[in-house]
């Protein structure tokens, strides 16, 4: 079994958990589900339910109905997934500001957890 563990800023509440909280009852299902899967199968998941990005990271992929929802993510120490940023996806790409956000997010993950 896998572990998934939740970024968190120095201040406030994990903005990935805050991201699926403001989802409708469904949405929130769907993403507990495919959350679920990866902690099942964690790197073998694939696609349609994960793609890589770059830099190590990662999209979790949830589908419900017309709508996108996406989690960035990395492998951090062996079998723990860190979830860094969640959105809604609303274009053909994943925007940049979105990589850029959870490549912050993980290298301040990283850089504390390294003191």
């Amino acid at each position: 079994m896998w572990n998934i563990e939740y970024y968190e800023p120095e201040k406030g509440p994990p903005p990935v958990k805050e991201f699926i909280e403001s989802l409708e009852v469904k949405s929130r299902a769907k993403v507990a589900r495919t959350l679920d899967l990866l902690e099942q199968f964690g790197i073998n998941l694939g696609a349609p339910f994960t793609k890589y990005l770059q830099k190590q990271l990662w999209e979790l992929r949830i589908r419900q109905g017309s709508e996108q929802q996406r989690i960035i993510y990395f492998l951090h120490t062996g079998q723990t997934f860190v979830l860094l940023h969640g959105f809604t996806k609303k274009t053909s790409s994943i925007p940049r500001t979105a990589i850029r956000l959870a490549l912050k997010r993980k290298i301040d993950y990283v850089s504390r957890r390294m003191l």
